[in-house]
């Protein structure tokens, strides 16, 4: 018999990815794609493992569950860091820092 495919494993290590690419958009969307990778790949280890000679992409299973628990970390730290300056500077101190980098790129130019 020929062995499948695990049915998310490409999803699960597409979604790692895209956590770690968008853990700097404010740690939300990476945060939701890393959960999202861990719960498919928990959700399709669970089928591996009952019959692991029935399945192959094993591999990208679990190189996207790492991946999706790095993107998770990396967005709560992330997301800690933009809340404690956005508490402790405010929103103008937010504004201002945004404000002086814009100014800095089109100086450069």
């Amino acid at each position: 018999m020929e062995k499948q495919t695990l049915p998310n494993s490409t999803a699960v290590l597409v979604l790692g990815i895209l956590s770690i690419i968008t853990c700097c958009c404010y740690g939300i969307i990476g945060l939701i794609l890393g959960i999202t990778a861990i719960y498919l790949a928990n959700k399709d280890l669970i089928l591996y493992q009952e019959n692991p000679e029935n399945y192959k992409g094993f591999s990208n299973l679990n190189t996207g569950k790492i991946l999706g628990i790095i993107g998770i970390i990396l967005s709560i730290c992330y997301l800690i860091s933009t809340l404690y300056f956005y508490f402790t500077i405010g929103e103008e101190g937010m504004k201002h820092i945004s404000e002086s980098f814009i100014q800095q790129m089109k100086n450069r130019k």
